[in-house]
């Protein structure tokens, strides 16, 4: 096959991303097919169908019954699922405090701010 027709692939994850934009736009639990016509018929079915069950199996969305098939939504909204990520990079690292201490040095002066404030305000209120 020549170069000419081929696609490039996509990144690990981006896939993902994209149905988890598409379910984001959605007022309701939508179908595959919704999903598939959304991201503009690019991809093959089966490929929307493993990409929401892997999706299923992080947590990232949620599915019900819907006659024969599924009818699916997002778990969360962006900075949910933003957060959700972060949580996984952080549990598969051994040095915890290595990396959270990387993390927070590396932060802008306002977003270390505001991480500051946030975690006062979560000391206050008894949060953890």
């Amino acid at each position: 096959m020549s170069d000419q027709w081929q696609r490039p692939r996509r990144g690990q994850g981006e896939l993902g991303v994209l149905v988890l934009s598409a379910l984001g736009e959605a007022k309701d639990p939508v179908s595959a097919g919704w999903v598939q016509e959304r991201l503009g018929g690019d991809l093959a079915y089966t490929t929307v169908i493993t990409i929401l069950t892997r999706l299923l199996t992080k947590r990232a969305v949620t599915r019900e019954r819907a006659g024969r098939s599924f009818a699916w939504t997002p778990a969360s909204d962006q900075a949910g699922l933003a957060a959700h990520k972060m949580r996984k990079v952080l549990e598969g690292e051994s040095d915890r405090q290595a990396v959270l201490a990387s993390f927070v040095t590396s932060l802008d002066p306002d977003d270390e701010r505001l991480l500051r404030e946030l975690l006062g305000r979560m000391e206050a209120e008894g949060e953890h």
